[in-house]
């Protein structure tokens, strides 16, 4: 339930769509319940969600397809060893990127990438795919 709530929290300022592919929204949810699972805390899922956000901001969605399983399996990845690194009490600083020592406004700095600063990326990825010969 943890993980799907979390998910819910991150995407409602995510919007409806953005070029910033659902699996990371997905694997953050994820790197929390796993993180609860192994009997960590709300500091330690904290440090799970900072650690995802440092590590997978900037997943581009390109369309889905078969070839998603690629990115969910990075994401699967990066949920658990965010996770065994929070449970070490190991997590990316405020110092580094777009991670805050506030968890939300860490979240916030996540969703306004996904939602403002990657339209362009949006449009482009658009224009990759729609101008394709087949």
């Amino acid at each position: 339930m943890l993980s799907h709530l979390t998910a819910i929290y991150i995407k409602q300022s995510l919007g409806k769509l953005s070029a910033l592919c659902g699996c990371v929204v997905a694997s953050i949810g994820s790197s929390c319940g796993i993180t609860y699972l192994m009997g960590g805390d709300y500091e330690r899922i904290c440090y799970a969600v900072k650690n995802m956000i440092a590590n997978l901001t900037g997943m581009i969605c390109d369309g889905a397809k078969p070839s998603c399983a690629l990115k969910i399996t990075s994401g699967v990845s990066t949920a658990l060893l965010s996770a065994l690194l929070a449970m070490e009490g190991k997590c990316v600083s405020q110092d580094e990127g777009i991670v805050d020592d506030d968890v939300d406004k860490s979240i916030h700095n996540l969703t306004s990438i996904g939602a403002e600063a990657m339209c362009k990326t949006d449009d482009m990825v658009l224009s990759i795919m729609t101008s394709k010969k087949h």
